[in-house]
């Protein structure tokens, strides 16, 4: 750990107004929710004052890959609720999904999956290498997408992911970008936001790309009810506009297009419950420093987390059942 951070404190030095951290893990495994983890609290100690963006792996709904990997994601998640500023949620099952129905690639690999994952990243940080009408910080981003300090879990999306071979053929509007962008079929992690609400949507488009077609798309998608959004945040839309357009990661099955959106907005513990009732693989925790007492910490503040979650949208729901009360007198 101290050669790591002396090579993060290192390349501090000679770079010149860094303001951001980001910090890439995957909390199945060992070594990224326990290394990552303690990576992210002494960064949180070294830089306090540098906003540190997240992009995690977090286990597949129905693909695992460890027996354990119920107890190292809650424990990583404990230190991501404390340490982190933001996290963009990922995971391998929504990914393998995106390269064998969008890109046609019938057994993809973990390259395809980071190449894919990078993509995103690169579209998240375009605003820092290139010029753009309405260029959104990553300060900006941060500031309009975490409405409480623990509620900086984000799903992200993006739009067009299309092959080569179909990028040919198919159109590619504004219009249909935004569109695809809200559909699950472009999500980054198993979800379906139908069944929730928006808390705030970042929308941040590539290319070839003017206010006006911005404008008319999103009011396409308020009509359309794609997107619903809790009643405390009526506004709910923030956009960027990057005038570079959208370069493939080299040796990418994504195509390249002239326009493309990337779109992160705000929205485990059955698994651990099961396992953790019988005290299954427990010991081997404990025997390398873990008191057990933290498994039980944890799994309250996820609890906790979830619940700020539910009051969050039951509070839109209340108001939904007020207004068709009142309609109905």
């Amino acid at each position: 750990m101290s050669h790591i951070l002396r090579h993060l404190h290192n390349t501090n030095t000679n770079t010149f107004a860094q303001r951001h951290i980001i910090n890439m893990t995957a909390l199945g495994g060992g070594t990224g929710s326990g290394l990552g983890a303690l990576l992210l609290e002494r960064l949180a100690a070294d830089y306090p004052k540098k906003s540190k963006l997240c992009y995690t792996v977090f286990p597949s709904p129905r693909i695992g890959t460890s027996v354990v990997e119920p107890y190292n994601t809650l424990l990583g998640c404990h230190d991501l609720l404390e340490f982190a500023d933001v996290v963009s949620v990922l995971d391998n099952e929504a990914l393998y999904g995106i390269c064998q129905k969008n890109l046609n690639v019938h057994a993809p690999t973990y390259s395809n999956l980071n190449r894919l994952i990078c993509q995103v990243i690169s579209s998240m940080t375009a605003s820092i290498r290139f010029q753009g009408a309405l260029n959104v910080d990553l300060s900006e981003f941060q500031t309009n997408l975490v409405p409480y300090p623990r509620i900086h879990f984000m799903l992200t999306s993006f739009a067009p992911i299309v092959s080569k071979e179909k990028a040919m053929r198919e159109k590619q509007s504004v219009q249909d970008i935004t569109r695809q962008v809200f559909e699950p079929s472009s999500q980054l992690a198993y979800c379906n936001p139908a069944n929730g609400r928006f808390m705030a949507c970042c929308l941040l488009y590539r290319g070839d790309v003017v206010p006006q077609d911005i404008h008319e798309a999103i009011a396409k998608v308020r009509s359309s009810g794609r997107a619903k959004f809790v009643d405390w945040c009526p506004t709910g839309f923030k956009c960027g506009i990057n005038s570079q357009p959208m370069l493939p990661v080299p040796g990418s099955d994504i195509a390249k297009v002239k326009r493309s959106v990337c779109m992160v907005f705000t929205r485990i513990a059955h698994k651990f419950d099961l396992m953790y009732s019988k005290r299954a693989y427990v010991h081997w925790y404990v025997g390398e420093g873990l008191e057990e007492g933290e498994f039980s910490e944890a799994r309250e503040d996820l609890c906790a987390l979830e619940k700020d979650y539910e009051e969050v949208g039951a509070e839109s729901v209340e108001t939904d059942f007020s207004k068709e009360e009142e309609d109905e007198y």
